[in-house]
């Protein structure tokens, strides 16, 4: 008598479980969050009166008379886009080929350039309403910051997982030194800045969709090193957005009822704040996204 031998049971490649297809699709969700909370950002600090009083007294409240600090940090600030910007190319490029890893090359090179393209073009285009008697042009996003977080994304990007928390956390400290110095020197003020750390985390979102649609499966475990430096950002963000709605609260009282209740540098300090938590919590979502990319694909090196 024959046996018949049994069919071999193969898994269906096309169909992806729930969890998988939410790993793959939760960018997308992530970008269209980041360009709302953008939006958000221009529709209240510069589309209404008290916004613009609060973004502008950060702005003279930083005021400092120190010529040799002043002339060291424009010089650091005029070369942050072109030099940072062509060095962090070139290494993504590099990495790319090392790691056999063209779709985070190809990737880094499209974050950087819409990242950019899409601050320069708002810039551009947009009006600033004179509704706080400070008149001045447009300044909203920030270019520097915008070269600053797009350079410090890429880098994350293109090391292998078990280090982007690290490379995260020093990233996150150049962008807000870069930041909040573009608000010292009076070139930005805070929500140019905060802008331009979500357009680059709206680019970045949509960098990582297009590499989990090539590269599927489920989301891996997280590495120690990483999740601790999400707990360190996590702090931060939490100190620094308590200290900074504080500060507001602080800073719109004396705006609108009791002047002189704070001092510019005080709300210089606010807008501090204000940048360090907004740099805080765009770094831990773009670390929680590219520390959680799939298993690298055959002939990958991770």
């Amino acid at each position: 008598m024959t046996a018949v031998a049994s069919r071999p049971v193969t898994a269906d490649t096309g169909n992806r479980s729930p969890g998988s297809t939410w790993h793959t699709l939760s960018p997308l969700l992530a970008a269209v969050l980041a360009a709302v909370g953008a939006w958000a950002v221009h529709r209240l600090f510069v589309g209404t009166p008290l916004g613009q009083e609060l973004d502008t007294a950060a702005l003279r409240g930083g005021d400092f008379d120190h010529p040799r600090v002043s002339e060291v940090l424009t010089r650091t600030l005029d070369a942050t886009r072109l030099a940072v910007l062509a060095l962090v190319c070139v290494l993504a490029a590099v990495f790319g080929v090392l790691r056999r890893r063209l779709d985070l090359a190809v990737a880094s090179a499209f974050l950087v350039v819409a990242a950019n393209v899409i601050t320069q073009q708002l810039k551009a285009n947009l009006d600033r309403p004179l509704l706080d008697a400070f008149p001045a042009p447009n300044s909203w996003p920030s270019g520097h910051a915008t070269a600053a977080a797009s350079a410090a994304f890429v880098l994350v990007l293109v090391f292998p997982r078990a280090l982007r928390g690290t490379v995260g956390l020093v990233g996150a400290g150049y962008v807000a030194i870069v930041a909040v110095a573009t608000v010292w020197a009076e070139w930005h003020r805070p929500s140019d800045v905060i802008a331009a750390l979500l357009i680059v985390l709206a680019c970045g979102c949509l960098t990582v969709f297009g590499v989990r649609l090539r590269r599927t499966g489920p989301a891996p475990r997280i590495h120690l090193p990483n999740r601790l430096v999400m707990v360190v950002l996590g702090a931060a963000a939490a100190i620094a957005t308590a200290a900074g709605i504080f500060g507001m609260a602080s800073v719109a009282l004396s705006e609108r009822a009791l002047p002189d209740l704070v001092s510019g540098r005080f709300a210089f300090l606010t807008g501090t704040a204000g940048i360090v938590a907004a740099t805080a919590a765009t770094f831990i979502v773009w670390v929680r996204l590219t520390a959680g990319e799939p298993a690298p694909l055959k002939g990958d090196k991770e």
